[in-house]
């Protein structure tokens, strides 16, 4: 099952950045400036967080198995159905319905994992998350290598045959079942303080998966843009930096398991302050070692979403399905308003102010850990 859960990521992992990896394409195909650019990362997150969000309450109630088909099949569909000569209109539907497809079996994921390890999730859940970054890693070379020898098309329809794959794959595992549908309602009584209780106990991670999934979305579409607009390099420097930012991540995810205290909130804060600093160092700096900061930005934040989603399970318990829909819901939010805000203020003050306004969103991560300690 876990080998499932990892290999699934990993096909995630691209889609996130298939978008940024090919900006520069797309933006010589469809005419685009920055702001529409951000656009296109952020119709992947709203349908992601549509997705996200609708498969909390299924995961809850519904057999997994027919789920996890589904929603491998709805982005295979998306990316495989992709062509040539599409309108921008078309793109952002096409992009729209992937995010949804990825959206579905990231909360089924997250909501599996949850309910198989309860309390000690953190660890388990960082690893298997390290899956996307090593999927976000591979992407920009998949990219690169489709751009090389022919259409970017290409790079998409061969990721929309993963998830077929994938799909298969589901159809011979054994998923938990759901808790009875009575039994359910009857847990979800002692939920403290009922609805209140709930929305309590997931604001402080609604607002740093908001803040988090913004900058991760933001610094992936725009990477290449500001290497090349900001800091005078290639486009290839700036897709590198993509890849150095998510092998940052992976770093991250990855380091986390050794440490030797326990995971929560605080790790979240610190995680936040000092990706603001290296962001700021970065851009204030404007040296030329581009993957550098995105690196060391990847590094600092790589444990917060799977943090966010291990704590956010274990402090709503009888609906974990529920809490990770609303966390990871918000998280696309995030990703949809975000790269948007900044492409307009790329636009409007230059890349490199937008991509230093991400500092903010690292600093909100932290001020979310904050709030997180003081509710339960």
């Amino acid at each position: 099952m876990n080998a499932f859960f990892a290999a699934s990521f990993v096909a995630f992992g691209v889609v996130l950045v298939l978008p940024g990896a090919h900006q520069a394409e797309l933006a010589r195909a469809l005419g685009l400036d920055l702001a529409r650019s951000g656009l296109l990362a952020s119709a992947l997150a709203a349908g992601l967080g549509v997705g996200v969000v609708a498969a909390g309450p299924l995961f809850d109630r519904f057999p997994r198995r027919p789920l996890f088909v589904a929603s491998l099949c709805i982005a295979a569909a998306a990316m495989l159905t992709v062509r040539e000569q599409m309108s921008f209109a078309a793109w952002l539907l096409h992009v729209a319905v992937t995010g949804f497809g990825i959206g579905l079996y990231d909360t089924l994921i997250n909501a599996a994992v949850a309910e198989r390890y309860r309390e000690a999730a953190a660890r388990p859940m960082s690893l298997l998350h390290a899956g996307a970054t090593i999927g976000a890693m591979a992407g920009p070379l998949l990219a690169a290598a489709y751009v090389a020898n022919g259409s970017f098309i290409a790079s998409f329809r061969t990721i929309g045959a993963a998830h077929l794959a994938l799909a298969l794959w589901a159809m011979r595992l054994r998923f938990p079942d759901p808790p009875a549908h009575a039994a359910h309602h009857a847990d979800l009584a002692h939920v403290p303080r009922g609805a209140a209780g709930l929305a309590a106990s997931v604001a402080p991670f609604a607002l740093i998966a908001f803040a988090y999934v913004g900058v991760e979305a933001s610094l992936t579409i725009f990477a290449v843009p500001y290497a090349t607009a900001a800091l005078g390099l290639s486009e290839a420097r700036g897709a590198s930096a993509i890849s150095a930012f998510w092998l940052g991540l992976l770093a991250g995810r990855v380091g986390v398991l050794a440490l030797p205290f326990a995971l929560g909130p605080r790790t979240l804060g610190a995680s936040g302050a000092l990706a603001a600093g290296a962001l700021l160092l970065g851009v204030s700096t404007r040296h030329g070692v581009v993957e550098l900061t995105f690196f060391a930005t990847g590094l600092a934040l790589g444990c917060v979403y799977p943090l966010i989603m291990a704590l956010v399970g274990d402090r709503v318990r009888h609906a974990r399905g529920l809490a990770a829909g609303l966390a990871a819901g918000a998280g696309a939010l995030g990703g949809t308003a975000v790269p948007w805000l900044t492409g307009a203020l790329g636009d409007a003050q230059g890349v490199a102010a937008g991509v230093g306004s991400l500092a903010a969103w690292c600093v909100a991560i932290a001020l979310g850990a904050t709030l997180a300690r003081g509710v339960r």
